[in-house]
């Protein structure tokens, strides 16, 4: 087995060296813009033998006898980028080729005393301690309520599975573990089972840029979204990684260890177990999984059918042939009107004031033609940029002609429906577009619905519930047998997980974002929040592969913290997001602020986020970078002005 691991490392090397000659060649004839090609084959091809390599070690001999020479070239194989000049991009190429002659005989010696005590060893700079040590050949991903890994993600939603699969593709060395506090992955599309629940994001942008979305829906139902999140599960192998049932609790950083220890408690038993590590990444989304929001009406104890959240959705329920009054006007509302208008007697939409509502295709007719023509990678890239580009038009033109955009919304709606039908009062909203968020409707469902009779809307509000129904403040009164309170979600800031550094407690409040995906004062923590004007998951990308190149910078230089810290007291601190939807506004105080300038502005914006995450440099004045023992700041996590 050893030979043949030997063998193929040698090939796998020898593929590399010719690389490098031909982006040697490419530079000499074409400069460095025409070498970029053999640039990206050189990263493609090291990165992939890096990932077969720890592979195989793992699977053949628990990773077993690898040299401390292997991890630092893997770093330096990962810094690569386009913007090297010829000398770094040779150097870092050649720095795995050279491995080949000291790898097999580390090796072949580790084959004459298979007793030696497993090591994978990060590079020892500045007396940093290994990233990945086992000293008593535990072969198996962590299972143990005391495990210890170099990355502990918390959420194994879309945002968590993101960042697993980052790290295991951009750092196969790397050890992680993923907590869960429910039984099964998916986080939003798992959770929520009301009828009709789906997207409301194109799906080749709400998808993975690593894992095109192949289905001809472009607007897709959460079941299709949870098969999606399996899949890559499945195909990435993250299953064993997956700690289902257990809720964070509370995560304490300690710098003289430059290490977390979390605390979460499994579902169940209700015990308490522990976790370390060296790095928190924070996948959990910014939803209250236990509860969403209803307000206080007047006489619900006194209306004799069934009220019901969406959030819960009972899976028994049967609203055949009934009355349906469903409360609210925001995407939830939207989705679940046309979805229950099938099968109940009547649905109404109860609404104190509209929302914009967008018809999109159910299905892309380009994104299907380029298919066809093209295979589904470069399909996916060109539909991945034209949705993009779609999107932040519309967003960039309600921002700059709100006056034109709210006319061509509002004309979109009226050619959908009955020529006489009242648009003016229920589907033209009182603010400008794009300060709530757009409400997509695939095929114009709703106004199907509407146009059939099946479904009707409502702008009123609500005096009180009686024993049939809905008394209005009109006097009108909606007969009802079931009332859906479709009244939005509620805010919850990090799973509201306890933060604490050194003894003392981290308020969320009092942080400002870095980069929008690091705390201010906080070490060795990232987090994932999508964008609230375009698909989540562009951001959760850019995020994970800025998090990925910090590690391998910190790798590079033997750096075990890093903390972001706001040295301009002065700086204006603004909320993280500026809708004015009222989930927005019931939670937002609770999230981590934003600033005003430099790295510590929260723009929704992808291009500008492709710039600062993805193009831009890992070094910044406001990291501080320090050893383990040596505290990465004076000041401490908490108000920053």
């Amino acid at each position: 087995m050893i030979g043949d691991w030997i063998a193929e490392s040698r090939v796998r090397v020898d593929q590399m060296r010719l690389l490098v000659l031909k982006t040697a060649w490419l530079m000499k004839t074409a400069g460095n813009k025409g070498a970029h090609t053999g640039i990206k084959a050189i990263k493609i091809a090291t990165l992939r033998s890096v990932h077969w390599i720890l592979d195989t070690a793992i699977q053949t001999r628990g990773a077993a006898g690898l040299s401390q020479d292997f991890p630092l070239a893997c770093a330096r194989v990962r810094s690569l980028r386009l913007a090297d000049g010829p000398c770094a991009v040779q150097r870092k190429a050649l720095a795995l080729a050279g491995l080949r002659t000291r790898t097999a005989a580390t090796w072949r010696s580790a084959a004459a005393e298979p007793s030696q005590p497993l090591t994978i060893a990060a590079p020892h700079h500045r007396g940093q301690e290994p990233l990945v040590t086992n000293k008593n050949a535990k072969t198996n991903p962590p299972s143990s309520p005391n495990d210890d890994v170099d990355v502990l993600i918390i959420g194994a939603g879309i945002s968590g599975i993101g960042a697993a699969v980052h790290l295991r593709s951009l750092r196969p060395g790397t050890t992680f573990a993923m907590l869960e506090s429910r039984d099964s992955i998916g986080g939003t599309w798992s959770l929520f089972q009301y009828p009709g629940v789906r997207s409301d994001s194109d799906m080749p942008t709400f998808g993975y840029g690593f894992r095109p979305w192949t289905r001809s829906k472009t607007i897709a139902e959460g079941h299709l979204i949870l098969d999606y999140l399996r899949q890559t599960v499945d195909e990435h192998g993250l299953t064993d990684h997956i700690r289902f049932g257990h809720r964070v609790l509370a995560a304490e950083f300690s710098s003289s260890k430059g290490r977390w220890t979390v605390t979460a408690r499994t579902s169940g038993s209700g015990q308490e177990a522990r976790f370390t590590a060296r790095f928190l990444f924070l996948g959990t989304g910014m939803y209250d999984h236990e509860a969403g929001f209803t307000p206080e009406f007047t006489g619900v104890g006194d209306f004799a059918g069934t009220v019901i959240h969406p959030q819960h959705w009972p899976r028994d329920l049967d609203y055949a042939g009934k009355h349906v009054v469903v409360i609210g006007s925001g995407a939830t509302a939207i989705t679940l009107i046309p979805s229950m208008a099938h099968t109940a007697g009547h649905v109404t939409m109860l609404q104190r004031s509209p929302s914009y509502v967008l018809s999109l295709p159910a299905e892309d007719a380009i994104a299907r033609t380029l298919s066809k023509v093209l295979n589904h990678q470069r399909a996916h890239r060109i539909v991945r940029r034209k949705n993009i580009a779609f999107t932040r038009g519309v967003f960039k033109a309600s921002r700059r002609a709100p006056k034109l955009m709210r006319r061509l919304l509002i004309s979109q709606v009226r050619r959908q429906l009955p020529r006489h039908y009242d648009v003016d009062t229920h589907f033209t909203p009182r603010y400008n577009p794009w300060d709530q968020r757009l409400c997509v409707v695939p095929d114009g469902d709703l106004f199907k619905a509407i146009s059939s009779g099946r479904a009707s809307v409502v702008t009123d509000r609500i005096d009180r519930f009686t024993k049939t129904g809905i008394l209005l403040t009109s006097g009108q009164e909606l007969a009802a047998d079931i009332i859906v309170t479709a009244t939005g979600l509620t805010m919850s800031p990090f799973g509201n997980v306890r933060l604490s550094v050194d003894g003392r407690g981290v308020e969320y409040a009092d942080t400002t974002a870095y980069k929008a995906m690091m705390l201010s004062g906080v070490p060795n923590l990232a987090f994932a929040l999508g964008y609230t004007n375009l698909s989540w998951t562009l951001k959760v990308d850019l995020v994970c592969e800025h998090f990925c190149r910090l590690l391998d910078h910190m790798d590079a230089h033997g750096y075990h913290t890093v903390a972001p810290i706001l040295d301009d007291p002065a700086m204006e601190r603004v909320p993280y997001m500026d809708l004015s939807s009222n989930y927005v506004e019931r939670g937002i105080k609770a999230f981590p602020r934003a600033g005003t300038r430099g790295p510590w502005t929260a723009e929704m914006a992808y291009e500008k986020d492709v710039e600062r995450l993805r193009q831009g440099p890992v070094e910044d004045s406001a990291l501080r970078f320090a050893v383990a023992g040596v505290p990465t700041a004076t000041s401490r996590p908490g108000r920053t002005r």
